[in-house]
């Protein structure tokens, strides 16, 4: 048999395994509007949606978990899931994860303010003295991350950074600009709060597998399918559904600052435990 045949035919093995043994693949990943979401029972999400579509096309069934981030970081290391959605590239972890050559998204991190107690933000010297609402387990930039010159302050969810924010108890939160602008007018807080104009941090999302037998063909052929998939018309669509803008449409203007860091090998909301 020709090599490239061989190869095909051990794809098709690895993807049909799962449904040969009655088995589903195990995706865990955290509520992340608008990217992953449950509401009502219902799984939603650009990226959910994008993966769910992808592997639907690939005759994979999966079974879903919406975790806390730190609870699924845990489950990947101890083998109770197969992969993760929305998760960063970092090498500590190349022994352990696999991941397409496409990203499922990108996310820019940028900072929030309270507009009753306003902060310019150009750089890190600027939170010098202040105190910062963060997510437990993510990772920023290196540099935001190990910076002693301001306090790191974490909360259970953004929602909770975002009552700490206007209450004064915080004077900063990070979060990436689509998921906080959508949380701002679902909170009903456009008045009281604003996002500040320069991007800390420019990141790509990714389905990971973990290094499993099969798993590397799947990988690849996920990343194949998920490229194709996002020239289509019903992945444009999905795009506008989800964040309001077109793929590749120019970010707005309040976050058009060059980014701090564009880093690409830094997880989003990883623990470094992992």
């Amino acid at each position: 048999m020709h090599l490239t045949s061989r190869l095909l035919f051990a794809a098709f093995v690895a993807c049909l395994s799962f449904s040969a043994a009655g088995e589903k693949l195990r995706i865990v990943t955290e509520p992340w509007a608008p990217y992953a979401m449950v509401e009502n029972g219902q799984a939603s999400g650009l990226d959910y949606d994008t993966t769910a579509i992808v592997f639907q096309r690939l005759g994979i069934d999966v079974q879903w978990q919406f975790l806390p981030w730190k609870r699924c970081l845990m489950m990947l290391q101890q083998g109770e899931a197969d992969g993760a959605l929305d998760i960063f590239k970092i090498s500590e972890r190349d022994d352990l994860l696999l991941y397409p050559s496409e990203p499922l998204s990108d996310v820019n991190y940028v900072l929030f303010q309270a507009n009753a107690r306003p902060h310019a933000f150009n750089g890190l010297e600027d939170l010098k003295g202040l105190t910062v609402g963060v997510s437990p387990g993510y990772l920023y930039t290196p540099q935001f991350d190990s910076s002693t010159d301001f306090i790191h302050e974490p909360a259970p969810s953004h929602e909770a950074n975002f009552g700490k924010l206007i209450r004064g108890r915080i004077d900063l939160m990070v979060t990436d600009r689509i998921v906080g602008q959508q949380m701002i007018d679902q909170l009903h807080l456009r008045d009281q709060v604003s996002q500040l104009p320069t991007v800390l941090s420019t990141r790509e999302q990714f389905l990971a597998l973990r290094r499993n037998a099969g798993m590397d063909l799947l990988i690849q052929r996920f990343g194949a399918e998920l490229k194709r998939f996002k020239r289509e018309p019903a992945y444009a669509q999905l795009v506008e559904r989800y964040t309001g803008e077109a793929p590749g449409a120019p970010r707005d203007s309040s976050a058009a600052h060059s980014a701090i860091s564009a880093d690409k090998t830094v997880e989003q909301h990883e623990s470094s435990a992992l």
